[in-house]
């Protein structure tokens, strides 16, 4: 039977993975389980993939060159979500191992979020609650309206074509910004990116992130946003230039902001952002339910029934290079 190390801390693997998805992945090969509350680092990997075929990582596990110089045996890396970006793909190819990353089962569930994050910057929910909640009488303000507002999308994927759709519903303009993506609803208005940050009262982040997206949103393109916008980060801490954005937020030149993502550990919002009076953060919980948690585990018990049967498994991101098979 293939031998096959899960990454997950016990936390993470009952959070992100479940039982469920482990038990079928269990009759399938020889499971490792890390049991330590602390991820894995490097050495630690290697350690506990000994003799093991598979690995599956999460998201808190790196996976550098010196992972498949210390594994010879390793053939194949999944990660048990759409993101690879831990495993060094090129120093995988180099050594002949494959990289597989599961489908985005968690788009119905970040969809939810966003609506909820745009329902909460407009008519202040939590604000009103906290300030209950500590006692205090909240301030009553005008709330915003999203029917007949402006939703400005940046990136056109997955997530975007299934939001989109949602917000038309709720009676908004939805305008669209990808240089790659063709948008062929016509409910939808395709624009440059100057143009949407111009016109839109909400900004949503939801391009992949990569060099060219790097600090998309910086200080120019905060400053072409109206005054009286919110700006909504959905996708990758990486895209955010965070200190243009606190400036932003903290002079009142936009309205204020929402995200799930940041430059902090794990993916998770920045502290410093999260703490503004103008901002709602929440910690990286986008694709955290159970239908979306489970959706990933399953891709990667499908790629491991594949491996088992000698085929090539799904959701694939090197197929050309792998030579330890």
């Amino acid at each position: 039977m293939a031998k096959l190390l899960l990454t997950h801390t016990p936390l993470a693997r009952t959070t992100y993975y479940g039982a469920a998805a482990l038990k079928r992945l269990g009759e399938l090969v020889d499971v490792v389980l890390h049991d330590k509350d602390a991820p894995l680092d490097p050495k630690g990997v290697i350690a506990a993939a000994k003799d093991c075929d598979f690995i599956i990582a999460d998201r808190a596990t790196a996976v550098p060159a010196e992972v498949f110089a210390g594994l010879p045996k390793l053939k194949v890396v999944m990660r048990s979500a759409i993101d690879i970006r831990n495993i060094d793909q090129a120093a995988a190819s180099k050594a002949g191992v494959l990289v597989t990353h599961a489908e985005a089962g968690f788009v119905p569930s970040v969809v939810e979020l966003t609506v909820g994050f745009l329902v909460d910057l407009s008519r202040g929910i939590s604000r009103a609650s906290t300030q209950y909640r500590d006692g205090q009488k909240p301030e009553i303000k005008v709330g915003r309206q999203l029917s007949g507002s402006t939703v400005g999308i940046v990136g056109y994927g997955r997530i975007s074509r299934a939001l989109a759709p949602v917000l038309a519903a709720m009676g908004m303009k939805v305008t669209v910004s990808d240089p790659y993506a063709q948008v062929d609803d016509r409910r939808f208005t395709k624009l440059s990116m100057d143009e949407l940050l111009a016109s839109a009262d909400y900004v949503i982040s939801l391009a992949i992130a990569n060099e060219e997206t790097e600090n998309l949103f910086d200080a120019k393109a905060f400053a072409r946003m109206k005054s009286d916008a919110f700006f909504i980060n959905m996708s990758r801490g990486n895209l955010v230039d965070e200190g243009a954005l606190a400036k932003v937020l903290s002079e009142g030149r936009i309205a204020g902001a929402a995200m799930d993502v940041g430059r902090a550990p794990d993916q998770m919002p920045s502290p410093e952002l999260a703490r503004l009076p103008n901002v709602i953060a929440t910690p990286h919980i986008g694709g955290l339910t159970p239908p979306a948690s489970e959706s990933q585990a399953f891709d990667t018990v499908r790629q491991v029934e594949a491996l088992v049967k000698g085929e090539m498994p799904p959701g694939t991101a090197n197929p050309k290079d792998w030579t330890r098979r």
